[in-house]
């Protein structure tokens, strides 16, 4: 019995070991370009530009979406492997991506 390890329990429910590592799924592009995609749903009309397809693995999100915040003088967040810059220009995000040495595609409308 001592090999074994709670599972559930009806205080906490559903009991998560510690050593799996939490790594959100990101999705990554054949091309090896990252994406600026638009996006207003949910928002109420407010839109946001996502930053898609880099990998956490290789670059610092954190430090790159406060690079980015700073520089367009704009709010955002990073939300499971995606960047989140507010508002809509997306020709001077992508700019500043290309100078951080990003391959950069605009896309959606």
């Amino acid at each position: 019995m001592s090999d074994s390890r709670l599972v559930f329990s009806t205080e906490f429910g559903r009991i998560k070991a510690d050593d799996e590592p939490q790594q959100p799924e990101v999705k990554l592009f054949k091309d090896g370009h990252i994406r600026i995609e638009r996006q207003t749903k949910g928002r109420k009309g407010k839109g946001v530009m996502l930053v898609v397809g880099i990998n956490p693995e290789e670059h610092d999100l954190k430090k790159l979406a406060k690079l980015l915040k700073s520089k367009m003088g704009q709010g955002g967040a990073v939300k499971e492997g995606v960047i989140e810059i507010q508002g809509d220009d997306r020709e001077k995000l992508k700019g500043l991506l290309v100078a951080q040495g990003f391959k950069v595609k605009i896309a959606g409308g």
